[in-house]
């Protein structure tokens, strides 16, 4: 009989993450979740005990080191170990660079990048003791190519690509793998909340959508066969190419995909 693998999750408690949690619970994992919000997080829980995992849920803010230092250890101390680590916890805001507060870039700095810093950092100690572990950090397609009016939300994506990229190759050769997800637009309440977050409604883009259950199949794929980068939406690499290639054409194209707060 196969060990079945422990994977914590933080931002678990709706969105890619809970759909991650229900999608590895059905192969009989061991899944530890976090997320601010208590109540949902129970709900989760719940949910993946009803799917054939063994859920371990811990309400904690990611953007707090103490918080993640005791996930990562609740986990182990739990299950045993920890197999992987997916760095999911996010949010976004819309609006011109020169509209975005600076109060605002802090908050989407403090979660979405140092948040995942924080969660991975957590988790390395334990990987590098045990000599093998998978930190998976879930981006988003701006974090290859960003849109209009998306740059501060962007700007955190792209920073946790290069941290990931930085720590794959610090840990090439080893049984210790790094991936980063770029989903496009995902049916979450990610808009709902840009939306209540930004202020204003926020126009919902054109252009390729795709289900969080996709995401979360595509991450338990990624977690059977390691990959640096893995895209829930196959086409979505090809803008990634073509921005390498002709960045101003680029440009005029990802136009009509903004996400303009509507006045």
């Amino acid at each position: 009989m196969a060990t079945r693998r422990v994977v914590a999750i933080t931002g678990a408690s709706s969105g890619i993450g809970r759909a991650t949690a229900l999608r590895l619970a059905r192969n009989g994992a061991a899944v530890a979740i976090c997320a601010r919000r208590a109540d949902r997080l129970e709900r989760v829980a719940a949910e993946i005990a009803a799917a054939g995992g063994e859920p371990l849920a811990i309400a904690a803010d990611v953007t707090r080191e103490a918080d993640m230092e005791q996930f990562v250890a609740g986990a182990v101390e739990r299950f045993g170990r920890l197999d992987v680590m997916v760095c999911n916890a996010g949010f976004g805001v819309a609006g011109a660079i020169d509209e975005i507060a600076p109060a605002q870039m802090q908050e989407l700095l403090d979660v979405n990048y140092t948040g995942t810093y924080l969660a991975a950092r957590a988790a390395l100690r334990v990987f590098r003791r045990q000599g093998h572990g998978h930190v998976i950090v879930v981006s988003s397609i701006v974090g290859k190519r960003g849109v209009p009016y998306m740059g501060a939300y962007a700007a955190t994506k792209f920073a946790q690509v290069g941290l990931a990229e930085c720590l794959r190759a610090e840990v090439a050769g080893s049984r210790i793998f790094v991936s980063v997800v770029y989903p496009v637009s995902t049916d979450t309440e990610f808009f709902d909340v840009m939306t209540e977050r930004t202020g204003v409604e926020v126009a919902r883009a054109f252009g390729p959508r795709q289900d969080a259950a996709t995401v979360a199949n595509a991450i338990a794929r990624a977690i059977e066969h390691p990959t640096p980068e893995v895209y829930p939406h196959f086409n979505s690499r090809f803008l990634v190419v073509l921005n390498a290639i002709a960045p101003g054409l680029t440009d005029r194209i990802v136009k009509r995909f903004g996400r303009k707060p509507i006045r």
